[in-house]
């Protein structure tokens, strides 16, 4: 027994010395012994992260293996998805993204995808001139690549029978600002990716509004979110030029804006039409054509006896900021879209603050601006006008527009979760 004790005494010494030996080197040590820690804790969260993001993608996958195992008929084809790309968004990180997770989901659903990959900016659109029938449309991008997919879309002379197509989109890109309408934030991007894939399998759609937005001579382009023009616009472009100031990047891009000019004004006048009541939802089924007879005489009818739209008219001589954006709700009174204004009388602190707030929610209305809603306007700017609008966060050169309201043109895939959430806000 008592050598048992000294043989436990003598390696508990040496315990003992080892862990002495250990702390004394990380004393004299100090600063190798801090960065090993903070390089080994970094290490260990990174990892932690990657498990996690792959265990979502597996649930995602055992998810969808579930919908590739149903049954179909023998004479039923695999659904169809057209899946359109943009291998650029998202700083060129996009087309990773989607094969780590989307793709697989994808394919183990069963449907039949077939992915076009663009290669430059715009060709989106001239792709969708000829894109052949198809069951779903699945959006892999950001703002950009939606806006041209719906924009070529409803410029295709079928249109009617194309924007029957349900919508998906993935959001890849550096800015999806539709995203949040259709699924529910996540702050792990994997996640949010996954969401939104399953989200289209499930199919529950949505119909969403679009705002098609003509010059004078361009052809139409459209748009899901708004039109944005002057001052606040114009200082939210330059922001990124001040990336290394952080957090306070979004102010000084305000502030330097005003050492540059101020009074920030702009000229402009509007000319709107009242909106008009919203229909009730269109049945699944059309109704029946009426006879021959009926359409004749409707016919006759709006001949002698058209229709009047009444014409309002205001100017805005010296304003800050105008904004135009569909109002996104289930039930609605009016097929309208917002006009709002921002006046000449802000100062310089408040055009800070304002512009600050507008980052991160453009259709912020402050109890200065000019509200406005309207079935369809026509914005009109002096001729030495110059500048760019920004519609659906993307740059278009500043020219006399008629913008009209195309109500419930396009179907998108919306999360079940994210349909409750608007239907509540809406009960509310």
């Amino acid at each position: 027994a008592n050598s048992l004790i000294r043989s436990f005494c003598v390696i508990l010494d040496e315990t003992m010395a080892r862990v002495v030996k250990v702390f004394r080197t990380l004393r004299n040590h100090w600063k190798k012994s801090t960065f090993a820690v903070c390089v080994l804790s970094y290490g260990g969260h990174w990892l932690y992260g990657k498990h996690c993001d792959q265990v979502m993608r597996t649930e995602a996958c055992l998810e969808a293996r579930e919908y590739g195992r149903q049954q179909i008929a023998p004479q039923e084809q695999l659904r169809k998805a057209t899946v359109i790309l943009n291998p650029a968004a998202c700083g060129g990180k996009a087309n990773n993204l989607f094969e780590k997770n989307a793709a697989p989901i994808l394919h183990l659903a069963g449907v039949e995808v077939t992915i076009v990959k663009t290669d430059y900016e715009g060709q989106a659109k001239k792709l969708m001139e000829l894109m052949e029938h198809t069951d779903m449309l699945i959006v892999a991008g950001g703002d950009g690549t939606l806006q041209e997919v719906v924009t070529g879309l409803l410029r295709r002379p079928d249109q009617e029978k194309f924007s029957q197509v349900p919508i998906g989109f993935i959001p890849l890109g550096s800015q999806n600002s539709l995203s949040p309408s259709l699924h529910l934030l996540s702050d792990n991007k994997v996640k949010h990716i996954t969401s939104a894939t399953l989200s289209i399998l499930k199919g529950e759609t949505i119909p969403l509004d679009v705002l098609q937005i003509k010059g004078e001579k361009e052809q139409p382009v459209f748009a899901l979110l708004g039109l944005r023009w002057g001052a606040f616009r114009d200082a939210a472009a330059t922001i990124s030029k001040y990336w290394y100031l952080g957090p306070l990047k979004t102010k000084a891009a305000h502030w330097f804006s005003t050492l540059r000019e101020w009074p920030l004004v702009r000229e402009a006048s509007v000319s709107y039409l009242a909106p008009s009541l919203r229909p009730p939802d269109e049945p699944l089924q059309k109704p029946p054509r009426p006879n021959l007879l009926s359409r004749i005489a409707r016919r006759l009818k709006n001949y002698w006896s058209p229709p009047v739209e009444v014409c309002f008219f205001f100017c805005l001589r010296i304003i800050i900021n105008i904004h135009l954006a569909i109002y996104f709700a289930f039930k609605r009174i009016n097929d309208s879209l917002m006009i709002c204004a921002e006046p000449d009388d802000l100062t310089v602190g408040e055009f800070i603050t304002v512009g600050d707030k507008k980052e991160e929610d453009p259709t912020l209305f402050t109890k200065k601006s000019t509200q406005l809603e309207v079935g369809a306007c026509r914005l009109q700017l002096p001729e030495d006008t110059s500048g760019f609008y920004n519609i659906d966060n993307e740059e278009y050169e500043a020219m006399p527009v008629e913008v009209r309201l195309l109500p419930r043109k396009l179907r998108f895939f919306i999360s079940a979760e994210r349909r409750d959430q608007l239907l509540a806000q809406t009960h509310q």
